[in-house]
C-alpha cells in the first residue's frame, strides 16, 4: 500500500529502551511529549511508517500509540491521524541565580549595547526581502563570493561614502558575521604579520580585549583625560590601535580633531594600522555628525561597521572596509568561505538602496533623543546630584556618581530587578587613569511602553 503525503508524517528520532520494545517505545514517546520535544498538536507518523523507520513490527507501534491514547498523551481521530494531546509541558528546572547577580530576565534592562528591538522595521524589512528574493539571480543561492554579495558591497560603499565620509571601493568591502568576526579576522592577520601589541582605549568592551588576547596579542591602554582618549602616542611596539572615534564607548565623547590627525600621522610613520569601530556613528543629537576617521587615510585605517545598533544584532551583519594591502590577507584568513546568509545580504542591500535604512535611522534618532531627554529631565528632578555625560550622541549615557558609591548602586539595582552596568566593568585592568564611579545606562534596550518604568526604577536606586 502506498503512503500518501499526509500520512507520511514527520521524521521522528526515538531510542526505545527497556525490557521490551513496546514498553520502551511507549516510554520514549511519553517522555518526548512530557518534556515538549514533541509539541502539542504534532502529528505523528503512521504506525506503518514509524515501524519501518524503527525496524519493528507495525503492531508494536500501534499498541504503543493505543496505550498513550488511553493515558491521554496522544489523541487519535479518523482522518486526522495520531497527534500529541494538548497539555502543559514540563520544562526542565531553571538554574538557580547566583547570589549577587541580576536575574536572567530583569524587569528593566538598562545595560548598553542593544537597540530597541521592538522598533525593528519588520514591515519594511519584509518588503525589502520580497523584492530582493524576486530579483535575486540564481547564483545568489550558491556559495558565492567570500567577500559578500556584490549587491551589498556596492550598496554599502555608496551609503558609507554618502553618510559617513568613507572612501569605500566595493572590491575592498568585506561582509562579516558581526563585528566580533571582523575583529577576529583582523587579529589573526596582525599576528601573522608579526604584530604583538595592540593599543586600546582605557575604557572599552572587555570582549574585544579578550578576543585580541586570545589571538596572541597584548593589549595596552591609551591615556585618557578630560578631553577623552589620547591616541597620539601609543605604546612602543604597538602595531595597531583600536578606537571608537565617532562616539567613544562608553565615555561618549568624539575623538578631538587634533588627536584624529595625530593617530593617523603615527600610523603613517610606523606602518601601523588604525582599527575604527564605528558602532553607532549614525546616532547624534546635539552636534554635527562626525565623519569616519578612515576618510583621513584609507590606506592606514580599517573602517568597521555593523547593523547591530541601527537595526538589530540578531542580523549578524557587519562589514570591514580594508586598505588595499590588507584586503587579500583578511580574505585569506576568512578561508575564502562565505559566512552570512546571501538572502539577508540581498535584503540589506535593497533596504539601503531603497532609502528604507535612512528613514529608519532618522526615526530612531527622534525616538532615542526623546528617551535621552526624558532621562536628563528625570535626573534633574529626582537625582540632581547625578550628572549625565556623553549624551550628544549614541544609545547610552554615563551617570557620574559620588565617589565610592558605584558598587552599592549596582547592588541596589539588582535587588530592584533592574539590570545596570557600572563604569568599572569597562576599565582596562592596567589603565593608569584614576577610576571614576559611574553608571553606563543604555536607553536603547527598553521598548517604548517600558521606558517610563525603567526610568522610575533607575531613579529609585540613585544616591
Amino acid at each position: 500500500m502506498t503512503e500518501t503525503r499526509a500520512n507520511l508524517g514527520i521524521d521522528l528520532h526515538l531510542e526505545p529502551a527497556g525490557p521490551g520494545l513496546r514498553r520502551g517505545l511507549t516510554d520514549a514517546l511519553r517522555e518526548a511529549a512530557r518534556t515538549g520535544r514533541l509539541a502539542p498538536g504534532t502529528r505523528l507518523p503512521s504506525s506503518r511508517v514509524l515501524a519501518a523507520d524503527l525496524g519493528i513490527a507495525r503492531n508494536t507501534v500501534a499498541d504503543a500509540y493505543a496505550d498513550l491514547v488511553a493515558e491521554g498523551w496522544l489523541t487519535a481521530r479518523q482522518g486526522s491521524g495520531t497527534r500529541v494531546a494538548d497539555r502543559p509541558v514540563t520544562a526542565p528546572p531553571a538554574d538557580p541565580v547566583p547570589q549577587g547577580r541580576a536575574p536572567a530576565r530583569p524587569a528593566y534592562d538598562l545595560r548598553p549595547g542593544t537597540p530597541d528591538l521592538a522598533s525593528f522595521p519588520r514591515a519594511e524589512w519584509l518588503k525589502a526581502a520580497r523584492r530582493a528574493l524576486h530579483r535575486a539571480p540564481h547564483d545568489a543561492l550558491g556559495y558565492g563570493d567570500p567577500r559578500g554579495r556584490p549587491e551589498l558591497r556596492l550598496a554599502l560603499a555608496g551609503y558609507l561614502s554618502r553618510a559617513r565620509g568613507v572612501h569605500a571601493d566595493p572590491a575592498r568591502v568585506l561582509v562579516c558575521n558581526g563585528f566580533v568576526h571582523a575583529l577576529s579576522l583582523l587579529a589573526s592577520v596582525l599576528r601573522a604579520r608579526g604584530v604583538h601589541t595592540v593599543a586600546v582605549e582605557s575604557y572599552g568592551l572587555h570582549i574585544h580585549r579578550d578576543l585580541l588576547t586570545a589571538a596572541g596579542l597584548r593589549t595596552v591602554p591609551l591615556p585618557f583625560d578630560d578631553q577623552g582618549t589620547d591616541p597620539s602616542a601609543p605604546a612602543d611596539g604597538a602595531g595597531a590601535v583600536l578606537l571608537t572615534p565617532a562616539h567613544q564607548f562608553p565615555m561618549g565623547m568624539p575623538l578631538r580633531p587634533d588627536r584624529r590627525a595625530a593617530v593617523v600621522d603615527w600610523a603613517r610613520r610606523t606602518g601601523a594600522l588604525v582599527l575604527e569601530d564605528d558602532y553607532d556613528g549614525e546616532f547624534r543629537y546635539d552636534r554635527q555628525p562626525v565623519g569616519a576617521l578612515q576618510g583621513l587615510d584609507p590606506d592606514r585605517v580599517v573602517h568597521l561597521g555593523t547593523t547591530s545598533k541601527a537595526l538589530a544584532p540578531g542580523l549578524r551583519l557587519a562589514w570591514a572596509v580594508l586598505p588595499p594591502p590588507l584586503a587579500d590577507e583578511v580574505l585569506e584568513a576568512k578561508n575564502n568561505l562565505p559566512t552570512c546568509s546571501a538572502l539577508d545580504q540581498l535584503t540589506l542591500a535593497e533596504f539601503l538602496t531603497s532609502g528604507a535604512y535612512d528613514r529608519h535611522v532618522r526615526a530612531s534618532r527622534l525616538r532615542y533623543r526623546r528617551r535621552r531627554d526624558a532621562l536628563v529631565a528625570a535626573l534633574a528632578a529626582r537625582a540632581p546630584g547625578v550628572h549625565a555625560t556623553g549624551i550628544a550622541a549614541g544609545l547610552h549615557a554615563v551617570l557620574l556618581l559620588p565617589p565610592g558609591t558605584e558598587q552599592s548602586v549596582v547592588q541596589a539595582a539588582t535587588w530592584q530587578n533592574l539590570a545596570l552596568y557600572g563604569l568599572s566593568l569597562f576599565r582596562h585592568p592596567t589603565a593608569t587613569t584614576p577610576p571614576t564611579d559611574a553608571l553606563v545606562v543604555g536607553y536603547g534596550t527598553p521598548p517604548d511602553h517600558a521606558w517610563a518604568g525603567a526610568l522610575d526604577a533607575l531613579c529609585r536606586v540613585l544616591p
